[in-house]
């Protein structure tokens, strides 16, 4: 029996453990759906650091022991739309203000997508981002 089959109507969903080894391979596996999707160059480049940024920050803001994470991505006409979902719905995202050590991902998703935003789960919340098809 199979455990993944490819869908014809461009959706992807992965559910993964919430732990940077899981983050990773949710980039991994992103990149390599977009792939099979006949999708590369900047869109994927694109896709592929929004994937890890919201994965990563998931892992890290978002975790809560033995809850797992969601990637999902759709693959419309001239975006593609990624979502992750944790289990923390009060750990809301907030692009940096000030330097510091961290917090300065929200901004390159902001640069590389047409629009994000949070939305909330009956558990946690998700994160998503549209990020066109031919670049910007």
């Amino acid at each position: 029996m199979k455990s993944e089959t490819a869908t014809p109507t461009g959706e992807f969903t992965l559910r993964l453990s919430a732990t940077r080894r899981g983050a990773r391979l949710a980039r991994l596996l992103a990149v390599q759906q977009l792939h099979e999707w006949g999708l590369g160059g900047p869109t994927a480049e694109a896709v592929e650091l929004v994937v890890a940024e919201l994965a990563s920050n998931a892992v890290r803001h978002g975790r809560v022991p033995g809850r797992d994470f969601e990637v999902r991505m759709d693959r419309g006409g001239d975006h593609v739309r990624v979502e992750l979902s944790d289990a923390r719905g009060e750990r809301r995202p907030a692009p940096a203000r000030e330097p510091d050590e961290g917090g300065y991902g929200l901004l390159l998703v902001a640069a590389l997508a047409t629009a994000w935003g949070v939305k909330d789960r009956p558990v946690g919340k998700t994160v998503w981002a549209t990020v066109p098809l031919t670049g910007r």
